[in-house]
């Protein structure tokens, strides 16, 4: 019986209702249940007062000496109760736990666990249970698992526990045992029990070792072997176009790529020449000209007898794709089409007649690209700009559109290029590290909340010399957890301000034409200030805008920060970026600073590695790195590079074919269908 096959249903105590919302969390079947791992541990071992410091979290035996007395505030109450353990007098206090009273009678014996405060000497419970009615947590270490809905932490652990009863005997071993030897890891079965289990800390930490290892392994296995069968393929397409050709087309441009441009255009013609596909990730800074590189290649697919697609996230940086891709291909005799949802009726019939014909030589859109009844005549190349932004299905639907077109995905996240690397184990990895030539740069300031009324001085002095502003808040609409100035209500407060100017507003839950609109209006210059959420992060070229002020900076990350300042500074105007913020931490206050110092993008992403710290470097999936159920793509990257060099050292051995040693790892990449040559996103 294979784990991957039972549904999740089989385990005992699993309903048809539970079932359905474990899916919700990706759970379908024994596999994923016993492999959804905890992200951190309740230590209930019972802990001496005489040891704890303030502040700390334990858990204590001691017996009720007096009687509760509660007070209630509404529905709310709070509940204390005088305790004495190890001759130590103290007070427990319960937050809206009323139901409790009865049962505190005093000389009776409970076991608290909660957060101690020495100054009051007082426990605040979070949990609490009788001996004598059986104990179930205290002594242990508890799993703590990401959950929600009506699924408890009680039973997940009990459901869990009860799969790794019914079919803990199924769990195979997939590691080779020279890699466990080699490494010293514990079996995967072990693993497993350890992981949702743990006597303690230490074992717990043991048997995430093995797991973050099993999974950075898998990955790069996965990864190395594509690549090594996909090297074998030559059933690319081999791009045939003269030198000279391409060097006409790149003086005929109205500036001098730099050196580093120069030197990715080489890489990527190497690429499409040859008859394997390129897979080519193109990482560059924010303004750092990746759109002409993607000119360049779309030439040389076109100019070799083929048609080329870019694919990008929204209509209005489609059309000015289009606009500008049609200026530099037009004196040579190439045909752009822009193809997006509101390219309708005749229009679109005509277009995809045009394409199916190949008389359209390059197709510029959205997701439109991807539907059903787009037909080319003969696609060699796919770019798609912040590939983040679509699915893995969309990416590949477009790609199965030609016959094994080459790839080249843009990014403008950048990536500490061994990161990159290692990350992108299927992808070759370009990085465009300098600015244009006259680029200005971008003159960035901290400023305080207290020091508003002198930024909107700033907002009226350059609006009013003919320029234009962004006004950047962190949420859509009033939230009690966050105390921070919301889109609507600033755009109310700006249109006060600014009687004057034309303030426009741009959220995520607008719809996509309704966002278009707006962008379109701040792009004619028919708005002034634009007050928006992060969605302008990835938008469309505003040369006239030369100011973006961005509130409550410190609710964002760096690498965010650096995106939304590089919407500014494209025209021939100096550009400011005003970040407004109050960060309470050291760490906040450096990230500020962070972005005064410099504008280079891959230093904001090495700073912002350093500051963030594990797991939070990639943010809301920003950078299309994929996502691990254990594995931590920032702390785990020593694991991450040694898994790289054993899963290439393992494929590039003729044994690892055909011994049996090696026949779970060949299964594996079986299911996961890498031996039939899909390609991985």
């Amino acid at each position: 019986m294979n784990l991957h096959e039972i549904p999740v249903r089989q385990v005992s105590g699993v309903s048809a209702l539970k079932a359905g919302e474990l899916h919700a969390f990706g759970i379908f079947t024994v596999n994923d249940l016993i492999e959804y791992y905890p992200f951190r541990y309740e230590d209930y071992r019972l802990k001496s007062l005489t040891e704890v410091k303030d502040g700390d979290k334990i858990t204590v035996q001691a017996k009720i000496m007096g009687v509760p007395v509660l007070q209630r505030y509404g529905r709310k109450s709070r509940m204390t109760c005088k305790m004495v353990a190890e001759d130590w007098m103290f007070t427990s206090t319960w937050f809206n736990r009323h139901f409790l009273r009865d049962q505190l009678v005093a000389g009776r014996e409970i076991i608290l666990t909660g957060k101690w405060d020495l100054k009051r000497n007082q426990l605040t419970v979070s949990d609490s249970e009788f001996p004598d009615k059986g104990v179930q947590r205290s002594g242990t270490v508890q799993p703590v698992y990401s959950i929600g809905g009506k699924i408890t932490q009680s039973w997940i652990r009990k459901t869990i526990q009860q799969a790794m009863q019914q079919y803990g005997e199924l769990i195979p071993e997939i590691l080779p045992e020279g890699l466990l030897k080699q490494y010293d890891l514990m079996s995967r079965k072990r693993a497993i029990q350890r992981i949702h289990l743990p006597q303690d800390q230490a074992e717990g930490q043991l048997a995430r070792r093995r797991m973050v290892y099993e999974e950075l392994f898998l990955f790069q296995l996965k990864l190395q072997a594509y690549r090594a069968i996909n090297h074998e393929r030559m059933d690319g397409v081999a791009h045939i176009v003269e030198n000279s050709i391409i060097r006409e087309f790149v003086r005929s441009l109205p500036f001098e790529l730099t050196d580093a441009q120069k030197q990715v255009e080489l890489e990527i013609l190497r690429d499409m020449r040859s008859p394997y596909c390129m897979n080519r990730l193109l990482q560059g800074d924010v303004g750092s000209g990746k759109t002409v590189i993607a000119a360049i290649a779309l030439f040389a697919a076109v100019k070799s007898g083929h048609q080329g697609a870019f694919m990008v996230p929204t209509e209005i940086l489609a059309e000015q794709h289009a606009r500008s891709l049609a200026k530099m291909f037009e004196p040579f005799g190439i045909s752009v089409g822009l193809l997006t949802g509101s390219v309708t009726g005749r229009k679109r019939k005509d277009l995809l007649a045009s394409l199916q014909m190949g008389l359209t030589d390059v197709i510029i859109g959205t997701h439109a690209l991807i539907q059903e009844d787009v037909f080319f005549r003969s696609l060699s190349l796919v770019v798609t700009d912040e590939q983040h932004r679509f699915g893995v299905n969309q990416r590949s639907v477009l790609r199965r559109k030609g016959f094994n077109p080459d790839v080249l995905t843009m990014t403008a996240t950048p990536i500490p290029r061994t990161l990159a690397i290692t990350a992108f184990g299927d992808m070759d990895v370009s990085t465009l590290s300098e600015r244009p030539k006259g680029r200005k740069p971008i003159s960035t300031y901290w400023v305080k909340h207290d020091m508003m009324d002198r930024v909107l001085g700033f907002i009226s002095r350059e609006i009013s010399q003919g320029r234009q502003a962004y006004l950047i808040t962190p949420l859509i609409e009033e939230s009690e957890k966050l105390d921070v100035q919301n889109a609507i209500d600033l755009y109310v407060s700006m249109q006060q301000a600014f009687p004057d100017f034309r303030v426009g507003l741009l959220h995520g839950r607008m719809t996509p034409g309704e966002k278009d609109e707006v962008m379109r209006a701040f792009y004619a210059n028919e708005v002034q200030l634009l007050v928006s959420t992060t969605v302008v992060e990835v938008g469309v070229d505003v040369p006239n805008a030369t100011l973006m002020i961005i509130m409550d900076a410190d609710r964002f990350g760096l690498s965010q920060l650096h995106q939304l300042r590089g919407r500014v500074g494209r025209g021939e105007h100096a550009s400011y970026c005003v970040l407004i913020a109050d960060p309470k931490t050291e760490v906040g206050q450096e990230r500020m600073k962070v972005l005064t110092d410099t504008d280079d993008g891959f230093e904001v992403a090495r700073r912002d590695l350093e500051l963030r710290g594990p797991g939070d470097f990639f943010g809301t999936k920003q950078s299309g790195v994929p996502e691990f159920r254990i594995a931590d793509m920032v702390s785990d990257f020593a694991v991450l590079e040694a898994a790289r060099d054993d899963a290439a050292r393992l494929v590039a051995d003729a044994s690892f074919w055909t011994s049996p040693e090696f026949e779970p790892l060949r299964g594996y990449l079986q299911r996961e269908q890498v031996l039939q040559g899909e390609v991985i996103d």
